[in-house]
């Protein structure tokens, strides 16, 4: 179907964007219907790993900075993202462009003062039952990253997502009168069944649908674009207004609008050097391993950046992510490197590995003590359950823990004596 004329989309959604004076509170409750509500613990409990899982014989396996072409893929389950890139960090700025935002725009945004990451995501307005409703449509695994920790960490939104369901808005499901479980039918488009709510604290959104539903109702393509501020900040306010031009809607969200609100500021200005004065990046945290000459030797050096973390868990990782830098991606998730890092994470965690002064995603040397690093950062040296979900931080799926522990257990099985 088609989506509603422009003009009144752009009105409905704008609309939605200024008269939303109450921010819906980012951590909030999550509601989902015809789910098992299980807690993590007891999921992980239930999908026990005893086999011993092939591996890679590291020691003849050698490094390489070149790149890879992808490996074949073998059709598999799909899992909710890959690699450390569901870590949330919630926009700190939420903008509707009036027409799809063009690639220079979205790289002259991400080089604004403060800025972390940006996305865009496909937006517009559909009529159910004669009421409008604004609609944002996702890759799920991309725009995971982008919402509050509870709505993050339940599973049942990004599966309800990948089956073509509506996640809801708390609010928008409350102010339309959306029974949860329930399906209706989109004029003269599909029928979708609400799954669940969640407060994804986006004013004038009412619900989320995967990107290929959208597509199907016609949405507009990029119209909507998030943006993250380093702390949380939307000290880039000002400069995505700008880049997005006339007639698009910008404001801060989540705890920048708290922070503006409390500080009395109306986000309408920036100081012209937040955008135009360039400050010389900083170095790179250092963290020599060298350049070693076997996969092997590399895992166990890197593991000396976590004291207490097995290297057969680094190898673990480096087999299920990319087969040791053999597909190195970038996965449809966008993530990249022989590790899977997702941008934004390795600008939290990367190191360079072996002294030449640059943190690169893409070199072994720096993306496995990077991931070493970024497996510390959640407490993954202390063992035990703290390990257990140290793994589960870099991709949110206990099965994906249970087949890296696996794959751990087989490596130290085949490198007895040092794990």
């Amino acid at each position: 179907m088609s989506a509603l004329p422009r003009s009144p989309l752009m009105r409905a959604l704008v609309a939605g964007l200024v008269l939303s004076t109450a921010l819906t509170a980012v951590l909030g409750s999550l509601y989902l219907i015809g789910r098992d509500r299980t807690p993590p613990a007891a999921e992980k409990a239930e999908k026990p790993v005893a086999q011993q899982i092939p591996v890679t014989a590291l020691d003849r396996l050698t490094p390489t900075t070149e790149p890879h072409a992808p490996a074949p893929v073998t059709p598999a389950a799909p899992r909710p993202t890959g690699g450390p890139g569901v870590t949330p960090s919630p926009p700190s700025v939420f903008a509707i462009a009036r027409s799809s935002v063009p690639p220079q725009t979205m790289d002259a945004i991400s080089k604004l003062k403060g800025v972390q990451k940006v996305a865009a995501f496909d937006a517009g307005a559909v009529k159910v039952s004669g009421q409008v409703v604004n609609l944002l449509a996702v890759e799920p695994a991309e725009f995971r990253s982008w919402t509050p920790k509870p709505v993050a960490d339940q599973p049942a939104v990004w599966e309800a997502l990948e089956r073509g369901e509506l996640i809801a808005e708390a609010g928008g499901a409350r102010r339309l009168g959306l029974v949860l479980g329930a399906s209706y039918q989109v004029d003269g488009g599909p029928r979708l069944r609400v799954a669940g709510s969640a407060r994804l604290g986006l004013p004038g959104v009412d619900g989320v649908v995967s990107a290929e539903v959208g597509r199907g109702m016609g949405l507009l393509p990029g119209v909507a674009v998030l943006v993250q501020g380093a702390g949380g900040k939307a000290t880039a306010l000002g400069g995505v207004r700008r880049a997005l031009g006339a007639g698009a809607q910008a404001m801060a969200v989540g705890e920048a609008a708290k922070d503006r609100a409390a500080s009395g500021s109306t986000g309408t200005t920036e100081a012209a050097s937040d955008v135009t004065r360039k400050r010389p990046p900083a170095a790179p945290q250092r963290v020599l391993v060298g350049r070693p000459g076997s996969y092997l030797e590399l895992y166990r050096l890197s593991a000396g950046v976590c004291p207490g973390l097995s290297w057969t868990v680094l190898a673990a990782i480096g087999q299920v992510e990319s087969s040791h830098g053999r597909n190195n991606g970038p996965s449809s998730a966008g993530a990249l490197g022989p590790m899977q890092f997702m941008p934004a994470t390795w600008k939290a965690y990367g190191v360079d590995g072996d002294g030449d002064g640059t943190a690169d995603i893409w070199s072994p040397y720096d993306a496995v003590p990077s991931a070493a690093n970024y497996l510390c950062a959640n407490g993954a040296n202390q063992g035990g359950k703290k390990l257990e979900k140290a793994i589960w931080f870099y991709n949110h799926s206990w099965d994906y823990v249970n087949k890296v522990l696996g794959v751990a257990r087989s490596f130290a099985a085949a490198y007895p004596g040092d794990s």
